[in-house]
């Protein structure tokens, strides 16, 4: 098993930046990937980018060009930078990460894009 533990959510004006992050109680390098999916109000969980335990990424074409997945393997924590945020982009941001015994969720993190 594995916490998740998310952070850096929060309310910004359109064409801001927010960075998340999101600290595991295991190494990553254990994990086969880290993944940040967001779910806003009346809509399916969508993945938004990934990275894997080799270090590749991949993001959503809706926010490939403003989105950048990294990590930093001493701190065992993922980031995801957010730049020139729009206001689709709000929603419930939640870190998963993907073990060979499961997958498993952070709690969530708020993010709204508002003027």
């Amino acid at each position: 098993q594995v916490q998740l533990v998310e952070s850096g959510g929060g309310l910004v004006q359109p064409g801001g930046s927010l960075r998340l992050s999101c600290a595991a109680s295991l190494s990553i390098f254990s994990i086969s990937a880290i993944s940040w999916y967001r779910q806003s109000p009346g809509k399916w969980r969508e993945l938004v980018a990934f990275i894997t335990s080799s270090g590749s990424t991949n993001l959503a074409d809706s926010v490939k060009g403003r989105f950048t997945i990294s990590r930093d393997n001493t701190e065992n924590t993922v980031y995801l930078q957010m730049n020139s945020l729009k206001p689709e982009d709000t929603a419930v941001y939640y870190c998963n990460a993907l073990l060979r015994r499961g997958a498993f969720w952070g709690q969530g993190a708020q993010v709204t894009v508002s003027s």
